[in-house]
């Protein structure tokens, strides 16, 4: 099934879960209520492969990574709140997220970093009410 098949299924049916790559990261439009959470397992740093491995000490390093994993992460927030009335949780699962990637997330988005089960609790909540 192609990529904009699963996302129309998913757009349509509220209480569905979508798994996917940077693909559907970076392509999803999903405004309302069935995109309402977005998991990320670990930052989603760039993979080291040889164009990367070019561009990086061109780009300013450690820095070049920092700001590509920032645009990830604002990337995939900004397909989670599409609307003024859009609502939605952003978990990031991995415990190395530096605070510098912090500013991925408009101003004034409450960051909280709390242990997995008290994650999975509020989440829940968020999604029953």
């Amino acid at each position: 099934m192609s990529p904009a098949t699963l996302v129309e299924i998913f757009r349509a049916e509220e209480n569905s879960c979508l798994l996917g790559t940077d693909a559907v990261r970076d392509g999803v439009d999903v405004p309302g209520r069935s995109l309402r959470l977005i998991v990320f397992d670990r930052v989603p740093w760039p993979r080291p492969d040889i164009l990367h491995r070019a561009r990086k000490p061109v780009f300013g390093g450690a820095n070049y990574e920092d700001h590509i994993a920032r645009l990830r992460l604002r990337q995939a927030y900004g397909r989670l709140i599409r609307r003024a009335d859009d609502r939605g949780v952003f978990v990031v699962l991995d415990r190395q997220l530096p605070s510098r990637l912090l500013a991925a997330f408009p101003e004034g988005v409450p960051v909280t970093r709390v242990p997995l089960t008290e994650a999975v609790e509020a989440t829940t909540g968020f999604l029953n009410d």
